[in-house]
């Protein structure tokens, strides 16, 4: 007799084993009809799970965000059966949801096509119109295999084998077409819906191994109605528009080449972008007590080893071997053991508590060529890294002008808001689970000190202390983790950092590591798509343009350039003999955020017509007018 307790801790009792789909039909027809599947006890699986115990059920309708990930995978199994139906003879592999969708790896003499999608599209839609249901069914391991033998399925034959002895072996049928799955499905294929697309082919090695065959996948996204999919289909053609890489080129910002993979070559307009940047942090942090500091590039591993970096961090270090010496460097992947070596230099007392230590500091790390992309994810960086040596009485405090700072800095990128997330302990870490208990409970009592909310991300904090993480949505709607900080008991401990007591006794300091725009060229990267080039004009490398319309106006085009150029604003000179539209579609194309007109009339009546970029009207304003105005908005943020 099973009593079913429900999530608003009603509690149903039933006087014999039942499936979800009987406790949905008993709490009524309409829960009936919109349960897809539901949680038992905490763990999703089918509707048609038998419940034999006491146990608490929640259902999972098409309004809830878990829905996706069941119509996502369901989707790669309509995908795997309209491919069979129109292409005899393809073996099918694997097929997992992913972030935004799924995919099916497929085996075939020739790889397919984006032309193929059209009809494979209308076959699934085809399977999802018949609605048939997700029918699972437990085999013996032997007979599993040979049936996937029998079929020509060699793939999942060997998926089979290789699973451990003790793995209960699933298919799951829909109609005739059957596939090797743990599950847990939606009650039918209508359940998917036709809010789905095919996006793309790629080739991928069974299994990620070269050695080994090569497939052909087939990426789809799939999403709850056809207004999520259409939101999602703009933001993809908006993130094709904002590309950083294809914007930068068109500004002339950076580029990159193969003989330096991993690294960005910055143009003179590139440079001036990060510079503004940097020179506009570096003035926050001067006035917010932090000191700046310069540390080695080369360290030796013996640091590395202290710190435990060496264990945690040696896969994406570059190694430098001194042979004469016999000595291994480690070109640095972070700033934070040579900064504890800095507060090592001399007795440092309680009274310079809390001491900031700031760098822009130069880091290189190891990534995979694969996973490289533009200026977002690299191999040499530059963190806006600080750290700051407190007591555990001073995280609260420091936490609170922490986030204040940076709420006040993202706020002047043009970024009103931010989500948190807060990392706890991860399995591989370290220190002991006392010292993480200590560094996890201050963090908590710091974010309700300084009144952040967070969502909990489990498992992800650094090896040696927990983080939060701050994550900006760009105006596309797409998340960016690029702000931290951590509480770390570890590294003093580690490293030999301590402080002269008001008690005459010498203790170790906490360090905070904390970072706000995180990676300078990945905040960059993301600038350019947030502002799809068009920056403000505090931020843009040329702020305007003076150009002609008639060469009678060249020299009262220079006068006009000096006037803006003494004002402080960055001002580039066209005085070229095209005509003025192609002149304003060409620095409309390199962004330029002001194309200021000049003539025989606004030579005579010393003023300027202003375009802003995106515009199609122009103002006509006097020349000192034009210059305050531009000025105004060519200073930055903290200096208005």
């Amino acid at each position: 007799m099973p009593a079913i307790t429900l999530p608003d801790g009603s509690v149903r009792q039933f006087d014999a084993p039942v499936t979800g789909t009987t406790v949905a039909e008993a709490i009524g027809p309409g829960l009936a009809r919109a349960a897809l599947a539901m949680k038992l006890n905490g763990k999703m699986v089918d509707l048609s799970t038998v419940i034999a115990d006491d146990a608490d059920i929640v259902f999972v309708t098409r309004r809830d965000a878990d829905a996706l990930e069941l119509i996502r995978h369901d989707a790669a199994h309509v995908l795997a059966e309209a491919v069979q139906a129109l292409f005899p003879g393809t073996q099918v592999t694997i097929g997992p949801s992913i972030e935004n969708g799924f995919y099916y790896d497929f085996a075939r003499n020739e790889p397919f096509r984006t032309e193929d999608f059209a009809a494979i599209e209308a076959k699934m839609r085809e399977i999802v119109a018949r609605g048939d249901k997700f029918v699972r069914q437990e085999i013996d391991r032997e007979e599993a295999i040979g049936f996937f033998q029998a079929k020509g399925e060699k793939y999942k034959a060997q998926l089979i084998q290789d699973l451990p002895k003790s793995e209960t072996i699933t298919l799951y049928s829909q109609g005739e077409w059957i596939d090797l799955c743990r599950g847990p499905h939606l009650r039918s294929t209508a359940d998917v819906g036709t809010a789905f697309k095919l996006m793309k082919v790629a080739g991928a090695y069974w299994r990620g191994d070269h050695r080994n065959a090569m497939l052909s996948r087939i990426y789809g996204t799939a999403w709850r109605d056809q207004k999520e999919l259409d939101a999602y289909l703009h933001q993809l053609e908006e993130a094709e528009r904002r590309d950083h890489r294809r914007i930068g080129k068109d500004m002339g910002l950076f580029h990159i080449q193969e003989e330096a993979v991993g690294s960005i070559f910055w143009h003179p307009k590139g440079w001036k972008l990060y510079r503004t940047a940097e020179t506009y942090m570096r003035r926050r942090l001067d006035a917010s007590g932090y000191q700046e500091v310069k540390t080695p590039q080369l360290v030796d591993r013996v640091l590395w080893e202290k710190s435990g970096h060496w264990d945690n961090y040696r896969q994406n270090m570059f190694i430098a071997q001194v042979e004469d010496e016999d000595k291994s460097l480690a070109l640095k992947p972070m700033n934070c053991p040579c900064h504890v070596q800095i507060f090592r230099q001399g007795i440092r007392s309680y009274r310079e508590l809390p001491l900031r230590m700031a760098e822009f500091g130069a880091c290189h790390r190891y990534e995979p060529s694969g996973a490289l992309h533009g200026i977002m994810r690299v191999r040499a960086f530059t963190q806006d890294d600080a750290h700051i040596f407190c007591t555990e009485d001073q995280i609260a405090s420091e936490t609170v002008s922490f986030v204040a700072l940076l709420s006040s800095i993202y706020r002047d990128f043009g970024f009103d808001s931010f989500r948190v997330k807060f990392s706890d302990r991860p399995e591989s870490r370290a220190g002991s689970d006392d010292v993480w208990d200590r560094a996890e409970g201050a963090l908590k009592e710091a974010c309700a000190t300084a009144g952040v909310e967070y969502e909990l991300n489990p498992g992800e904090g650094a090896f040696y202390g927990p983080k939060l993480e701050f994550v900006l949505r760009d105006a596309i709607g797409r998340d960016w983790q690029c702000g931290t900080l951590q509480v770390d008991f570890v590294l003093p401990e580690r490293l030999d950092a301590e402080y002269v007591g008001e008690d005459g006794a010498r203790h170790r300091p906490v360090m905070l590591h904390r970072a706000i725009l995180g990676s300078f060229e990945r905040f960059l990267g993301i600038l350019i798509e947030q502002y799809a080039g068009r920056f403000p004009l505090w931020l843009a490398p040329v702020q305007a343009v003076v150009a002609t319309i008639v060469s009678d106006a060249d020299d009262y085009a220079k006068e006009v350039v000096a006037a803006f150029a003494k004002a402080g604003i960055e001002t580039r000179i066209d005085l070229t003999n095209q005509k003025i539209n192609a002149k304003v579609r060409e620095h409309s194309l390199a962004h330029v955020p002001v194309l200021a007109v000049v003539g025989r009339k606004e030579a005579e009546q010393r003023t300027v017509a202003l375009r802003r970029l995106g515009s199609q009207a122009q103002e006509i304003l006097p020349l000192d007018e034009a210059v305050a105005i531009l000025a105004r908005e060519a200073t930055p943020p903290d200096l208005r």
